[in-house]
C-alpha cells in the first residue's frame, strides 16, 4: 500500500509529515510527501487575524484531499479550524508532545516572572491576551513566520524573544534557546498543541483509513483532543480568537481545563471539567457552555467587533 502525503514545505512541517511516514513504515506502507503552499505560508506581512482565522494553514491541503491529489493531509493539531467539512475528518491524532508555552531567546536570563521589561515577538492572540493579562511589563510585536524566520528576526534584533510552542521548539532540535517554560496553569496551549493530526476525504479507501489510523493513531491524546476540539468547537474558535484548553486523561476519565481572554487581557474565564472519555466531545460542549454563561459571549461579541 502506497500513501501520498500532503504537507507544508516549512522544517517543521516536513519534521511532522516525515514522522508520520516513520510511523507508516512500520507497518509496511510506502508513501512519498507531497508538498503544497498554503495562505498562510503566502501571506507573511499581515496577522493570522486579519488574514482570516478559518483553514488559513490547511485550506489548500484540503483541496487536494478532495481533487485525490493526496492521500491524507498532515497538520499541526492546533492549526486545525474548529470544525472541519462534511466531506473531510480527522483519522488519527499522534501523541502528544510536552504542551507547554516557552520563552525563545539568545539571553538565558530572560523571564516573565524578573519584572524587567522587554519586547517578545509572537502572532498568537491568545499569547498577546495572556502577555498583557499577566505581564502586563512586556512589550509585544507581531511575529510572523516559521520558526527559523522568527529566529533570524529575532538576531536581527526585532524582539528580544519568541513566544512558541515548545513541540516545535524541540523538534527542530533549538532547545538551547528555551529561557523558560511558562506555567500551564497561566499560558494554558491553545487546543491540539503538541500533537499532529492527519485528515483525510471520506472518499479515502476504508481499508487506507483502517491501516493508517492502526499506525499512528495514539488513543489517549485522541480522547484529550476530542474534548478539546468539542470546547473549540462551540465557542467557533479560530486562529483570531484567544482560546484555551487542555485535557489530560487519567482512568479513562477526561479532565478538560479551558477558558476565553479578552484581546486586552483584562477578563480571562477559565474553568475545569471531568468526564469519562467516551463522552468528551461533550465534555468539551459542556464546558465551553459554561464559560459562555459566565460571561464569555460578551467577550467573544467583543472580540468579533474588532475582527477586520
Amino acid at each position: 500500500m502506497h500513501i501520498k502525503i500532503g504537507t507544508r514545505g516549512s522544517r517543521l512541517a516536513l519534521w511532522q509529515a516525515e514522522f508520520i511516514q516513520q510511523l507508516l513504515q512500520t507497518g509496511g506502507l510506502t508513501s512519498e510527501l507531497v508538498l503544497i503552499d498554503t495562505k498562510g505560508d503566502q501571506i507573511q506581512d499581515r496577522s493570522l487575524a486579519k488574514i482570516g482565522s478559518k483553514g488559513v494553514f490547511t485550506q489548500e491541503l484540503e483541496d487536494q484531499l478532495r481533487a485525490g491529489s493526496i492521500d491524507i493531509a498532515v497538520h499541526s493539531a492546533k492549526d486545525l479550524q474548529s470544525s472541519l467539512p462534511a466531506d473531510l475528518g480527522i483519522i488519527a491524532f499522534t501523541e502528544r508532545e510536552r504542551v507547554n508555552d516557552v520563552l525563545v531567546s539568545r539571553n538565558p536570563n530572560l523571564s516573565l516572572t524578573s519584572g524587567q521589561s522587554f519586547v517578545i515577538g509572537t502572532s498568537s492572540t491568545r499569547r498577546v491576551a495572556m502577555l498583557k493579562h499577566f505581564c502586563p511589563h512586556i512589550r509585544v510585536v507581531d511575529m510572523r513566520g516559521n520558526l527559523q524566520t522568527r529566529l533570524r528576526k529575532l538576531d536581527e534584533g526585532q524582539c528580544d524573544a519568541l513566544l512558541l510552542a515548545y513541540a516545535g521548539v524541540h523538534r527542530m532540535q533549538y532547545d538551547d534557546l528555551i529561557a523558560e517554560h511558562l506555567p500551564i496553569a497561566d499560558f494554558t496551549p491553545a487546543v491540539g498543541q503538541g500533537s499532529v493530526a492527519i485528515e483525510a476525504a471520506q472518499t479515502l479507501a476504508p481499508e487506507k483509513q483502517r491501516i493508517i489510523r492502526q499506525l499512528t493513531n495514539h488513543e489517549p491524546t485522541e480522547a484529550c483532543l476530542k474534548a478539546e476540539r468539542g470546547f473549540l468547537r462551540r465557542l467557533e474558535g479560530g486562529c483570531s480568537i484567544p482560546v484555551f484548553a487542555l485535557a489530560t486523561i487519567d482512568n479513562d476519565q477526561v479532565s478538560l481545563m479551558g477558558g476565553l481572554i479578552s484581546l486586552d487581557g483584562q477578563q480571562l474565564l477559565r474553568e475545569t471539567f471531568t468526564a469519562p472519555a467516551a463522552q468528551a466531545e461533550q465534555l468539551g460542549h459542556e464546558l465551553a457552555e459554561s464559560v459562555l454563561a459566565r460571561g464569555g459571549d460578551d467577550i467573544l461579541r467583543t472580540i468579533h467587533e474588532h475582527l477586520p
